[in-house]
């Protein structure tokens, strides 16, 4: 089964399937399942060709994948371009919500940057 251009893992659960959409979680895999009128204990190989054209009707009403996507990087290069707080963290590479950047941020920051513990040489013993 694929859906704009994702396919679903075939051995899942339509509810988790659904989960590989980007834009798409749990409660929202759900809300889709229900609209479309789809158990969601059944498996993605066992839908029906019905079923799976109501699933991307429901789906259709949400901004999923590509579109989701180029709205978010739009959001952002926004946020740059009028140079506010946010853009340059943005612009940085640093966290962006106000976490602390002395010790952890390693996600944001990357592994490369390791303190050195004191930075004074150890001296020898005679």
């Amino acid at each position: 089964m694929r859906i704009s251009g994702i396919t679903l893992p075939e051995q899942k659960h339509v509810d988790i399937g659904l989960t590989a959409l980007y834009g798409v979680g749990r409660s929202r895999a759900l809300a889709v399942l229900t609209a479309a009128g789809v158990s969601s204990a059944k498996r993605v190989r066992e839908i029906t060709p019905e079923e799976e054209n109501a699933i991307r009707k429901a789906l259709e009403t949400f901004k999923i994948e590509g579109d989701l996507k180029r709205e978010t990087a739009q959001n952002i290069k926004r946020l740059k371009d009028i140079k506010c707080y946010r853009g340059t963290r943005h612009q940085r590479g640093l966290p962006v919500r106000g976490q602390r950047t002395k010790t952890n941020s390693r996600t944001r920051r990357g592994n490369i940057r390791k303190t050195m513990g004191t930075g004074r040489k150890k001296v020898e013993k005679k």
